[in-house]
């Protein structure tokens, strides 16, 4: 999966009208995106330190804080390493062996995982964002359980971001997404039922592709610097 290709959820869609909606106290399940091999960073972005735990660690504790009913953890290159180090935890895997594709070949594996497959919805998040907290990530949820809105997207000051949930209404779209568009085509297809949720953390909508990104967030998030050097060279 390319870092390039992240599907933009900076959508300029109207606001669905909450009052349509009713409750729908469905599960929801999360999916995390760690297949690429993080190009742009010169080090193998997932594990990386972040605080006492590494990067994708952090991703995966904040989601389950957040009581998801499953994580699915969507690995690629070094998938044996990155599976090794996430042996601890209560979470589920899916492969996408084609490293290079796009994402939307990592959402269709990690939906193809899911347990459920009937009602309910799956949030899906990026193992780049580890600064997105349990409080982000529950008001999503939370509005999707209040309101039933089948696309749901944080946005920090305008800005769209991440994780977006998608109710599994949407299964079969899921696993046929367009290869260029990714989630930005299904959105589109639907914006009159997308969901904008105002956060309070600017994390959403913010990606950690290069050393400079990864070093400052540390740096934001802790106070001090990663405890690692700059690569030398791509891993």
């Amino acid at each position: 999966m390319r870092d390039e290709e992240k599907p933009s959820t900076n959508l300029d869609a109207p606001p669905v009208q909450l009052s349509a909606l009713s409750p729908q106290p469905f599960p929801i399940a999360a999916i995390l995106l760690a297949a690429g091999r993080s190009r742009r960073m010169g080090a193998f972005k997932p594990l990386l330190p972040f605080g006492a735990q590494t990067v994708i660690e952090t991703c995966i504790n904040n989601l389950l804080a957040a009581q998801v009913e499953e994580v699915v953890v969507v690995l690629g290159h070094r998938a044996e390493e990155v599976r090794a180090r996430l042996s601890h935890l209560p979470i589920r895997f899916a492969l996408n062996r084609e490293v290079e594709s796009e994402m939307s070949a990592s959402i269709a594996r990690g939906v193809e995982a899911l347990s459920a497959r009937g009602k309910g919805a799956v949030l899906i998040a990026l193992a780049d964002q580890p600064a997105v907290t349990t409080q982000e990530i529950e008001r999503v949820t939370q509005a999707y359980s209040r309101t039933g809105a089948r696309l749901v997207v944080p946005e920090w000051q305008g800005r769209g971001g991440h994780p977006v949930l998608v109710d599994l209404e949407f299964r079969a779209a899921l696993l046929n997404l367009d290869s260029r568009r990714g989630l930005r085509a299904l959105f589109d297809a639907h914006a009159g039922e997308v969901l904008r949720v105002p956060v309070a953390s600017r994390y959403v909508a913010r990606d950690m592709d290069t050393w400079e990104d990864y070093h400052a967030l540390h740096e934001e998030v802790f106070g001090v610097p990663p405890p690692v050097t700059p690569p030398s060279q791509e891993t």
